[in-house]
């Protein structure tokens, strides 16, 4: 952690500040502050790991170790 911000969010702004950088406006600039202000706000509100089921639902990626959704039967 740095600056108190995880990892993800950290992503989250350097992308947005490179995005400002190279495609420019005033647009980008106001993202860059108001993408990580709203992702933080909604990652509070959901328990942990929300952003990884986020992305298997998008179709992403995979959850390896987990039981498909049409198992009947799991034995572990």
């Amino acid at each position: 952690m740095v600056l108190s911000l995880e990892p993800d969010e950290q992503m989250l702004i350097i992308t947005g500040l490179l995005m400002a950088f190279t495609i420019g406006g005033w647009y980008m600039w106001v993202l860059l502050f108001v993408g990580p202000y709203v992702y933080i706000k909604a990652k509070k509100k959901y328990p942990r790991g929300f952003f990884k089921h986020v992305l298997y639902i998008l179709g992403f990626t995979k959850l390896e170790g987990y039981p498909t959704y049409y198992e009947e039967n799991f034995i572990e």
